[in-house]
């Protein structure tokens, strides 16, 4: 464990230094923008790679880098930090941020469910709901990640308390896939492809289903807006002309997304990004494609569910009187072209 831990903080070194360093050469050319996402492999943030991929942020007169991170919370930190402009990364993170005082906005939002499932794994069959998490060690991809967020939510929807269960940050992808198969995790939040992969082998089952918007209503009671393009407030008031560019880009990915099949749009992906298997790839976005938003906007009801279900469970939203209408922009997406 010690290794594994030792190689989670060189890697997040490395990555700050990366970003320092694309920010630095971010400030320098007009137009030029560093996002980081959450997870470039990840399903989930698909729309970051593929508008890449179709060419709309050129086609906006935009020079681009998309900057790879373990984990939302990663990407947070380095947002708030001024390393780089904006993050490809859930929502949940400005209604948290807001209780601690720091202002970010989604301009764009990607999906109107988390496309995360809870598994079990197969050597674990005592655990039949969240309400047998107790005494069980939990993946999640970072603390502080939404992944976090959402497995205490179930566990305390359940009935447990924090101390009945332990949170361990694996990642995703192939770490996450290792911590089962070595028994580190009894069961964890992951994404596609990581699913598809577990599910294929055996080693896991789906304990909580949060693929499409009604499987989410089952689990979370509403829609739950979770991948987006958020920025910090600020940065928004002095980069009105950029934001509404990548607003641009954004949206016609989106619609891009609504009216091609998960195999079309497979195709425009980076090869590696099928790790192997572009069947099982182009299956788990088949089954999760109905997350995704047709044309950018907020679900109505959206920002209510994030803020009823992070209030369960998180001390610092205790209290707090959180203005929703600071959390998340409508303008660029109304004016996308």
């Amino acid at each position: 464990m010690t290794g594994f831990i030792s190689k989670c903080v060189l890697r997040s070194a490395a990555l700050s230094f990366a970003i320092v360093a694309a920010g630095a050469t971010a400030a320098s050319a007009a137009d030029k923008i560093t996002i980081i996402v959450g997870g470039m492999e990840k399903q989930i943030y698909l729309p970051a790679v593929l508008t890449q991929q179709l060419g709309y942020f050129k086609d906006e007169g935009l020079d681009v880098e998309l900057v790879n991170s373990r984990a939302g919370v990663e990407a947070e930190n380095e947002l708030l930090a001024g390393a780089v402009q904006g993050v490809v990364g859930f929502y949940d993170h400005t209604v948290d941020l807001q209780s601690k005082g720091k202002y970010i906005q989604s301009i764009v939002q990607f999906s109107q469910a988390p496309g995360e499932v809870e598994l079990v794994s197969a050597k674990h069959p005592e655990i039949k709901s969240p309400a047998d998490f107790k005494g069980a060690t939990l993946g999640v991809t970072g603390l502080g990640s939404s992944t976090d967020f959402l497995t205490q939510y179930l566990a305390v929807r359940n009935g447990l308390k924090p101390g009945d269960y332990t949170l361990l940050p694996v990642g995703a992808g192939n770490t996450f896939i290792a911590a089962v198969k070595q028994d580190q995790i009894q069961a964890g939040m992951t994404t596609e492809p990581t699913i598809a992969k577990l599910l294929q082998t055996g080693e896991a089952k789906v304990l909580v289903d949060m693929r499409t918007p009604e499987k989410t209503k089952e689990a979370l009671g509403g829609d739950y807006p979770a991948a987006s393009f958020y920025v910090q407030s600020a940065w928004i008031e002095s980069h009105k002309d950029e934001a509404q560019k990548l607003a641009n880009a954004f949206v016609k990915t989106m619609k891009y997304i609504a009216s091609h099949s998960a195999e079309e749009i497979a195709d425009q992906m980076p090869k590696d990004y099928y790790a192997g298997n572009k069947d099982l790839y182009v299956q788990g976005l088949a089954g999760g494609k109905a997350m995704f938003t047709p044309d950018g906007r907020m679900p109505a009801d959206g920002p209510e569910t994030v803020l009823k279900v992070l209030s369960t469970f998180s001390k610092s939203l205790q209290g707090k009187q959180i203005d929703l209408s600071k959390t998340y922009t409508t303008v660029f997406v109304d004016a996308a072209k």
